[in-house]
């Protein structure tokens, strides 16, 4: 896979796939951590004398040119974090973007609109994505990779667009490749793996191709009451995924046999109702009241996840423990967070919400070893499968 630095740039067009999908409320971006992961690459191209194209997605406006998903206010933000004016185009391959980009000078930044108001672009018809690639790589000489949040995904600005142009891997899809690397490939044991969030469905491939690989996996958050009911307990009005009990306990099986270490709670902070307010009590794992739900791992649990990180050399963390954003449901994550620091191991934060619990707790986000943009691109990579916007860079 080729990287910025075997290609030449200077004076030339260069459409940086990136990944700026930030969180926006009001119209105000709430974590800008997508757009500083992107600063570097960008930089160094900029640096080099390249006319920077950057193109990526916001949200899911399904083909359609929606105002509130708009990149607007990421353009602003990424000119104050470059200290330089970013041109926003206001559509993906129209005039205003072919202007924005005949207007670039040597070391300028042009952003696009929203990829995703382009129904090509996410198009499983190859023709209709095809011609949208060829609109967009039209606008540019060169192309480099580094929305390494969308790579999983076979869309035109991902997949198509490196097939008609000369390519590279930006540098965050480099560090990435090199870090899921080093937890697939010669990994340093003990190698324990932590996965919270609220489905379990989300994580099947991942535990499935885990169960040969890790020597402990620590269940927590909304998907861990699956695990409990499986085991016979009541979960009362916790998330609960019905048909994913038999898959669950075929993987509580095969652990065993595998000799993986399975660990789930041993308590539970169990809420009235979903919210920050309700009455809320700590109580066995395995002692669900029925009328209430778990929100968060309880302080035991916090304890035991964290005697079970401390001799992990690797850790991969992938989905909160819990309901993080409201303050009483928030202790769980913050106890695996620090038990990732003080493990002293090679901890990788796998993206997505597990990413912004450490910024919304306040953590160091240079004291983990690594803190992944693409939550979901990061579990595929893990789970063995091919990801396209990999595989068309590495021609």
């Amino acid at each position: 896979m080729r990287t910025i630095d075997d290609l030449d740039v200077a004076g030339r067009r260069v459409l940086v796939r990136a990944d700026l999908n930030v969180p926006l409320q009001s119209g105000s971006i709430t974590d800008d951590g997508r757009i500083r992961a992107s600063l570097p690459t960008i930089e160094a191209l900029r640096t080099r004398g390249a006319k920077v194209i950057v193109c990526a997605h916001l949200g899911r406006p399904k083909g359609e040119v929606k105002p509130e998903f708009s990149l607007a206010p990421v353009a602003e933000r990424l000119g104050e974090l470059l200290g330089a004016d970013v041109t926003a185009a206001r559509d993906v391959v129209g005039d205003s973007a072919r202007a924005a980009v005949d207007g670039l000078a040597d070391g300028g930044v042009a952003l696009l609109e929203n990829l995703r108001f382009e129904p090509g672009e996410t198009s499983k018809d190859d023709a209709e994505r095809g011609a949208f690639a060829d609109r967009l790589a039209a606008l540019a000489d060169l192309y480099v990779g580094d929305g390494f949040g969308a790579v999983h995904r076979r869309h035109a600005s991902v997949y198509d667009v490196p097939e008609r142009l000369p390519h590279a891997a930006g540098g965050l899809i480099a560090a990435e490749v090199e870090v899921l690397k080093r937890l697939t490939e010669d990994v340093e044991r003990p190698y324990a793996v932590a996965l919270g969030g609220s489905k379990v469905s989300d994580k099947l491939g991942v535990i499935d191709n885990l169960l040969g690989k890790a020597d402990r996996i620590l269940i927590g958050g909304g998907m861990v009451f699956t695990f409990l009911k499986a085991q016979g307990h009541e979960v009362g009005k916790s998330l609960l995924e019905e048909d994913q009990l038999d898959t669950v306990r075929e993987y509580l099986r095969r652990a065993g046999e595998a000799g993986v270490e399975f660990v789930l709670p041993v308590d539970i902070v169990a809420a009235t109702a979903f919210a920050a307010d309700a009455e809320h009590d700590v109580v066995a794992a395995d002692a669900i009241p029925s009328d209430r739900l778990g929100l968060d791992i309880g302080p035991e649990s916090g304890k035991l996840f964290a005697a079970r990180l401390a001799d992990a050399r690797t850790v991969f963390w992938n989905g909160p423990m819990g309901v993080f954003e409201m303050e009483p449901y928030s202790h769980g994550t913050r106890a695996v967070a620090q038990a990732l620091l003080d493990s002293g191991a090679f901890t990788v934060v796998g993206g997505g919400d597990s990413a912004a619990a450490v910024r919304r707790l306040g953590f160091d986000e240079t004291a983990f070893s690594h803190i992944s943009t693409g939550g979901g691109a990061s579990l595929e990579y893990l789970e063995g499968k091919t990801l396209p916007g990999l595989q068309a860079l590495e021609d």
